[in-house]
C-alpha cells in the first residue's frame, strides 16, 4: 500500500469514527445552558421528599368536562391529567432549574457540542403499564406520529429533524438539519405511546378508548363530564428511579367536573375535594370563613414562584379590519380603566403584566432598548410601532371610575386613525360603525368584561359580551372565529420553540396554534430564531428582551393582573415538601410530590 493510499485510507477512517467520538459521553441530564443543575448520584428532585408515605386519594375540581382519552390531538377534550401522570417522556423536567431534564424512560442522552443531533439510550427495564418495553420503534412511532396528526406544537419543529437513526436494540438518534439549541431537550419531552396499541386505530379521531401508556398511574373509573379517576400502578416498572423518589405518593388521582367556577367552589367548602386554587383575591381575602377553615380542617397557603409573569388580558384578533390598526388598540388599552377594574374585581391592589416576561430578568424593561437587544431589533424599526425602541408603559388612571385622562387619550388616537362619532356612535370614513363581540367561556369571569363595555360606550364604540360553554369556546378560538376573547399565555426561564407556535406567522392562518392575536411580523419570528440558535446565556436573555419588547409595544393584548404567589386552599392532612421549585406551584408539584397523611 502506497503512503498516498495509506493516507486515503485513514482519513476515510477518521471521518467514520467521528460520530462515535461526537457521541462518547452518554450524561444522565442536559440543561439549556451549561451543566444540569443535578449529579448523576442525585437521590431524589430537590423539592421531593423521598420519606413521603404512599396511600389516600386527592380529589381537584375542574370546569367544562372532556369526551376524549387523546390529550395529543385537536378533536376532543382529554382530562390534563393524563398527560401528566399517564404517559412518560425520555427525559423528565426538575423544576427547581430553568430548563433541566433528566433521564425517565431513557437512562441517557448524548449531543455533541453544536447540538446538531442527540441520542438517546432507554432503560432496559423500561415498561408500559400491561408489562410490554419500551422500544425503540415505539419511540420512532411515537414523534412521527404526533408530528403528522398530533397538536401543532408536536409539528412545530418537527421540520428541523433530518432522520432518526437506530443505534443498537435501546438506542435511538435524531439529526437536525437547521440551528435550534433547544431541540434535543424537546424531543427529550415529546410522549413515547405504545405502537402496537394503536394498531387499527386513527390516531386523529377523538374517543373515549383507554390508550396504554408507561406512567406511574393508569386510568380506571369516568365518567364524561363528569369525572374522571386515575389509579397508581403497583406494577410501575419507574417506582425506584431518583427522579421518582418522593413523586406518585396518592393512590388514587381524582377529577370532578362543574359547570361553572361558583359551584366548584361551593363544592370544595362543601368538603368534596381536597384543594382548591384560588384566583380571585378578594374572595381569598373575605370569603374563606366557611366551617372547615374556622375548624382548621382547611388550610390556606401561599406560595411564591419566581418566573415570569406571562400574558393574561384580553385578545384583539388583528385578523378583523377594526384592530388591523394598532393606534386603535392602543386607544383601546386606554380605554381599559385598570386601576378601577382590578381594583373592582380582586377587591385590593394587584401587580399586572407590564409585558410578557415581566417579573424576571427576561423582561424588556422600563426604560429604552439597550445594548444587543436594540441591535437585534433595530434591522425590523421600519415594522415595528413608532415607539418600540423607546421606552414604553402601559397607560395609568387615577382609580376613578371615569378615568378622563385616558379616555380623551383614547378618543384622539382614534379620530387619528380614521374613527369619528355621529349621534354617539364611533364610525369609520365609510359610515360602519365601531362594534365588536367579546366572547367568553364559562370559566371566564365577566365583570371585568362588563366594566370595559361600559367604558367603551362612552366612545360611541358598541361591545357585546358573548358567553359560550367550553367546548364551544375552544372550537372558535382554535378556528380564530372571534373578535376579542381572554386568554392566557404562562412562560417559563426558559423560553423556546413554543414561542413560534404563540406568535410564529404560521398561525395567522392555520388554525389550531396559540397565535390568537394574528400576529404577523417578521421581527418576531427573527428573535425567536436568536433565541433557539444562540448557547450563549446573554445573546439569549437580549433576544427574549426584545421579543418581549415586540410583543408588548404591538398592543396585541390588554393586559391584566398577576399573582406572584399562588393561593392554595386544602384539605389539612395534605402536606408538601418546605423546599419549593423556582416555579411555585406549577406543573410537576401539585400533585406529584403532596402527601396525605
Amino acid at each position: 500500500m502506497t503512503c498516498k493510499h495509506r493516507a486515503t485510507r485513514m482519513a476515510v477512517l477518521a471521518l467514520a469514527l467521528l460520530p462515535m467520538a461526537a457521541f462518547a459521553t452518554p450524561r444522565h441530564g442536559i440543561s439549556m445552558y451549561g451543566d444540569p443543575a443535578l449529579p448523576p448520584d442525585f437521590v431524589a428532585l430537590p423539592y421531593a421528599n423521598p420519606e413521603a408515605p404512599k396511600g389516600g386519594t386527592i380529589t381537584f375540581g375542574e370546569v367544562g368536562g372532556f369526551d376524549s382519552l387523546n390529550p395529543y390531538i385537536l378533536k376532543g377534550r382529554a382530562p390534563y391529567v393524563l398527560q401528566a401522570h399517564v404517559f412518560e417522556t425520555l427525559m423528565a423536567r426538575n423544576w427547581d432549574e430553568p430548563f433541566g431534564l433528566y433521564g425517565l424512560l431513557a437512562e441517557s442522552i448524548d449531543v455533541p457540542a453544536d447540538r446538531s443531533s442527540v441520542e438517546f439510550t432507554l432503560r432496559a427495564n423500561a415498561r408500559f403499564s400491561d408489562g410490554s418495553p419500551v422500544t425503540v420503534d415505539d419511540v420512532i412511532w411515537s414523534m412521527k406520529t404526533l408530528a403528522e396528526k398530533g397538536l401543532p406544537r408536536y409539528s412545530n419543529s418537527w421540520d428541523k429533524v433530518e432522520r432518526i437513526e437506530k443505534i443498537g436494540p435501546r438506542g435511538v438518534r435524531f439529526v437536525f438539519n437547521a440551528p435550534d439549541a433547544e431541540l434535543p431537550l424537546l424531543i427529550g419531552l415529546r410522549p413515547i405511546l405504545k405502537k402496537a396499541d394503536w394498531d387499527g386505530v386513527d390516531f386523529a379521531e377523538s374517543s373515549l378508548r383507554v390508550p396504554v401508556g408507561s406512567g406511574a398511574y393508569t386510568v380506571g373509573d369516568f365518567e364524561p363530564g363528569r369525572y374522571i379517576v386515575l389509579d397508581r400502578n403497583p406494577d410501575y416498572w419507574g417506582a425506584d428511579l431518583s427522579y421518582n423518589r418522593g413523586l406518585n405518593n396518592f393512590d388514587h388521582i381524582r377529577v370532578d367536573y362543574f359547570v361553572d367556577g361558583g359551584v366548584l367552589f361551593q363544592a370544595f367548602a362543601a368538603g368534596e375535594l381536597s384543594v382548591y386554587r384560588e384566583l380571585n383575591p378578594a374572595r381569598w381575602r373575605s370569603e374563606y370563613t366557611f366551617a372547615a377553615v374556622r375548624d382548621g380542617e382547611v388550610v390556606k397557603s401561599e406560595i411564591p414562584h419566581g418566573r415570569p409573569s406571562g400574558m393574561e388580558g384580553f385578545v384583539f384578533n388583528t385578523r378583523r379590519p377594526i384592530f388591523a390598526d394598532w393606534r386603535v388598540r392602543d386607544a383601546l388599552i386606554h380605554a381599559f380603566n385598570y386601576e378601577f377594574i382590578s381594583q373592582t374585581v380582586n377587591g385590593g391592589p394587584m401587580p399586572r403584566r407590564v409585558s410578557y416576561f415581566a417579573n424576571s430578568a427576561l423582561g424588556m424593561g422600563p426604560g429604552p432598548a439597550e445594548g444587543r437587544a436594540r441591535a437585534l431589533l433595530a434591522p425590523f424599526a421600519g415594522e415595528l410601532t413608532p415607539d418600540a425602541l423607546d421606552a414604553y408603559a402601559l397607560p395609568v388612571s387615577d382609580g376613578s371610575p371615569r378615568n378622563r385622562r385616558n379616555m380623551r387619550a383614547a378618543a384622539e388616537e382614534l379620530r387619528a386613525a380614521g374613527w369619528s362619532v355621529t349621534d354617539g356612535v364611533l364610525t369609520n370614513a365609510a359610515g360602519q360603525p365601531f362594534r365588536f363581540e367579546i366572547l367568553l367561556s364559562t370559566a371566564d369571569s365577566d365583570v371585568a368584561a362588563g366594566l370595559y363595555r361600559d367604558a367603551l360606550r362612552q366612545l360611541g364604540i358598541d361591545a357585546r359580551i358573548t358567553l359560550v360553554d367550553q367546548a364551544q369556546y375552544n372550537e372558535r378560538r382554535n378556528d380564530y372565529d372571534f373578535d376579542m376573547i381572554v386568554n392566557t399565555w404562562n412562560m417559563s426561564l426558559s423560553p423556546g420553540n413554543e414561542q413560534m407556535l404563540y406568535w410564529g406567522r404560521d398561525g395567522v392562518t392555520s388554525p389550531g396554534t396559540r397565535n390568537y392575536p394574528g400576529i404577523d411580523s417578521p421581527a418576531t419570528e427573527a428573535m425567536i430564531r436568536d433565541m433557539l440558535a444562540t448557547r450563549d446565556p446573554a445573546e439569549f436573555t437580549a433576544a427574549v428582551q426584545a421579543l418581549d419588547r415586540v410583543l408588548t409595544t404591538g398592543r396585541y393584548v390588554i393586559p391584566f393582573w398577576f399573582q406572584d404567589r399562588s393561593l392554595i386552599a386544602r384539605k389539612a392532612d395534605l402536606h408538601y415538601p418546605d423546599h419549593l421549585p423556582v416555579y411555585g406551584d406549577w406543573i410537576g408539584w401539585l400533585p406529584e410530590v403532596w402527601w396525605q397523611q
